[in-house]
């Protein structure tokens, strides 16, 4: 008789879980404000992620707009370098805003994220802290890059060290010196740069005369002699101006001359005046002494 009534009982117990387990799910179905706020939420998540792709296209046009007129403006440009720079842009600004995206998301779920928010401050501290250097080089590297300071090919000098740009990375920048040296600068460390290839160079040179020749005859000589220089020497851009005097002692007075030529090409512009100069002194000094043999 017990084991009968322990039976009806928990045939009965068990009837009344199943009716409450009903009435629950039934209660959280019908539950409208759950379901209301179910929908905002996911109104909101759609919307979040629909302007997050949209952010990111804007921004990825910008930027490739951006970096096409700076390709544009500059002949001496590294196209390659630019599209790296682009693509480096684009992948910060995904991974921010994704991540911005999922902050957002979470939140909808009502996740903390202060803790997740904590840890990831924390690391990025202990990761600047124990890299700071390398972090210096890589943030320089970027601007060097992003604001076209200089490109592979140009010549330029930076503290000490002067020479031709082989390589331009995020960390480091090699320059090949004129006697052959490689130099490899941390970009961390470069706070100046000279950059001797972005426009025309100015080639000066300065002849020194007896104070016995006339002056107006060694205009005419010196005028004479470089006349055509700019056919004869592709990187002189036009005809060398004769300045005159730059400075004068007893013994002799110094005629300045001066010619634009292209970037990176003073010297040589400088040594082909000076040479026919010289020559045609020569041959004046050979023609006033055949009189007299």
């Amino acid at each position: 008789m017990n084991k009968w009534w322990l039976e009806v009982n928990s045939s009965e117990e068990a009837v009344q879980q199943a009716i409450q387990f009903k009435d629950k799910v039934w209660n959280w179905v019908t539950d409208a404000d759950m379901w209301a706020n179910i929908l905002f939420s996911g109104l909101r998540i759609i919307i979040i992620f629909i302007l997050t792709r949209i952010i990111i296209k804007v921004v990825n046009k910008t930027i490739d707009r951006s970096l096409e007129r700076k390709t544009n403006t500059r002949l001496l440009s590294n196209a390659r370098r630019f599209t790296t720079v682009g693509e480096l842009l684009k992948n910060v600004v995904t991974v921010i805003c994704n991540f911005v995206m999922i902050i957002l998301i979470l939140s909808e779920f009502n996740f903390e994220l202060a803790p997740l928010l904590a840890g990831a401050g924390v690391l990025g501290l202990a990761v600047g802290f124990g890299a700071q250097s390398l972090v210096k080089d890589i943030i320089t590297g970027f601007f060097i890059i992003f604001e076209d300071q200089f490109a592979v090919g140009d010549v330029i000098q930076t503290g000490t060290y002067k020479g031709t740009v082989e390589m331009i990375g995020l960390r480091t920048t090699r320059l090949l010196s004129s006697t052959g040296e490689v130099h490899i600068i941390p970009n961390g460390t470069i706070a100046n740069v000279t950059n001797y290839s972005l426009s025309n160079a100015l080639a000066v040179v300065d002849v020194p005369v007896k104070m016995e020749r006339s002056l107006e005859a060694t205009l005419g000589l010196i005028g004479e002699a470089l006349r055509g220089i700019e056919d004869r020497n592709e990187s002189i851009l036009a005809y060398p101006n004769v300045l005159g005097i730059q400075s004068m002692s007893t013994s002799e007075y110094v005629i300045r001359v001066v010619a634009s030529c292209l970037p990176n090409a003073r010297d040589a512009a400088e040594r082909q005046i000076q040479s026919e100069i010289k020559q045609a002194l020569e041959r004046q000094t050979g023609l006033e002494a055949a009189p007299g043999e």
